[in-house]
């Protein structure tokens, strides 16, 4: 690497985390082409991540002065100038049992829980642009993890409309199978029954396909998904890809390959992002690729507002033209795919396209998923802005001073109403023995 950038991955992996390992450092990027290389840019920092006036900064304190206090204090205040949990994540998704937030959940949607569990807290390599980047660099007033599974499991039976369960992180297949094993199986247990699709979100089929393919215990992950699929639940790997060329080796394939013989389904979704997947041409290999192999395209995300998305955002506008252009180049097989959605405070709202009415141009619009289900599928309109990268940027269309959803006094737009949920002393002490197994791997 030229010293340049170089000095660009020591100062800024200050700021944002780091990551890279030998699967994605020798099959994935092309050192010829660095720094334009899709996968150097999805995993190492870049100066241009930062302000100008911040790295100038960063890098005479880093380089040169070698003041940590003032490191520190630098550091945090980019940090917290990059929005650090966008979307209520913190205000609205956790809910709330005894007047407690519950540490490692999130319940944002009716029918889905999101789990963190605290040993899935990393990842094979790291995304330049992930929203969850505050789990990896030391913000620990702003991390979601849970030890053990009890409090998991008491509040799904006191919210029989759960029908989803997503086992998030980091990536929870960083765990070892034994260890993702004791945070599955309560989930199979018949007081639950409710639960009918159980999730994994994982980078791992794209950074470390080995791992259902030839790490040690790569045999014993098949055999738990095919346990979950037994059980009578529906396993969906939601699996993250960000370019054609992360489904394009053997590895890559045979892993594919391995999780759909399970049972399971996987499904591909990953977010749009500037200097990486902008290509049309990209979106439509990996769909058709995934589809010829078993798996279902599922989402082309907007890139979200938080960490460097002033570098990594697109246009609204353009990110259309992108999703509308792949979605002309597949059959109707890879048509599964739903976007270009924005996962926002209210929900996750699609770009539908951009249309004109009684001569004003606008953008169409509507929810996929919302804190409101009333709200799902239904069409609105916003006037038409070739710069506007969010959802918070567009304006109501109409000469409407507000968007339907910020008119009503609804109680979804807050976090689940709290509930009294008994855990009892033998639960409390079988939590204790699992956050000591966890400990212990």
């Amino acid at each position: 690497m030229p010293a340049d950038l170089q000095e660009a991955v020591q100062v800024v992996s200050h700021v944002l985390p780091f990551r890279a390992n030998e699967y994605v450092m020798e099959q994935l990027i092309d050192w010829s082409n660095i720094p334009d290389d899709p996968i150097y840019r999805l995993v190492f920092p870049h100066r241009d991540m930062l302000h100008a006036d911040e790295y100038e900064a960063l890098r005479d304190l880093v380089l040169f002065k070698k003041d940590d206090a003032a490191i520190a204090r630098q550091v945090h205040a980019i940090r917290m100038r990059m929005n650090p949990h966008p979307a209520g994540q913190m205000t609205h998704n956790v809910p709330r049992v005894n007047d407690t937030p519950l540490k490692g959940l999130q319940h944002k949607y009716k029918e889905t829980v999101l789990f963190f569990p605290s040993s899935g807290q990393t990842c094979h390599a790291y995304c330049t642009f992930c929203f969850r980047w505050p789990q990896f660099v030391g913000m620990d007033d702003m991390k979601f993890d849970a030890r053990e599974t009890t409090e998991l499991v008491s509040y799904l039976k006191a919210h029989p409309d759960v029908t989803d369960v997503l086992i998030t992180g980091g990536d929870p297949l960083i765990m070892n199978t034994r260890s993702l094993t004791e945070f599955i199986e309560p989930l199979l247990a018949p007081e639950l029954a409710h639960i009918q699709n159980i999730r994994l979100g994982t980078k791992s089929v794209a950074y470390w396909p080995q791992r259902f393919v030839t790490d040690k215990d790569s045999d014993d992950l098949l055999r738990l998904f095919e346990r979950v699929v037994k059980a009578g639940k529906n396993l969906a790997i939601m699996g993250h890809y960000s370019h054609a060329v992360e489904l394009r080796g053997e590895m890559a394939q045979r892993a594919v390959k391995r999780i759909v013989s399970t049972g399971a389904t996987l499904r591909m979704q990953g977010p749009l992002i500037r200097h990486i997947n902008e290509d049309p041409r990209s979106w439509a290999e990996l769909w058709t690729t995934g589809v010829r192999l078993g798996a279902i395209p599922y989402y082309m995300f907007v890139e979200r507002d938080t960490g460097p998305s002033e570098y990594f955002s697109l246009p609204l506008a353009r990110a259309h033209e992108i999703f509308q252009a792949a979605y002309q180049m597949v059959s109707g097989l890879s048509r599964t795919v739903r976007g270009p959605s924005m996962s926002a405070f209210p929900g996750k709202v699609a770009i539908d396209g951009v249309v004109n009415i009684n001569g004003e141009k606008l953008f169409a619009l509507q929810f996929l998923q919302a804190r409101n289900p009333d709200w799902v599928r239904k069409p609105f309109f916003a006037k038409f802005d070739e710069k506007a990268t969010w959802l918070d940027h567009l304006v109501p269309a109409f000469g409407k001073e507000k968007f339907f959803f910020e008119t009503e006094d609804d109680h979804s737009q807050r976090a689940p109403q709290a509930k009294v949920i008994p855990i009892s002393v033998a639960q409390r002490a079988q939590g204790k023995s699992c956050e000591n197994t966890h400990s212990a791997a």
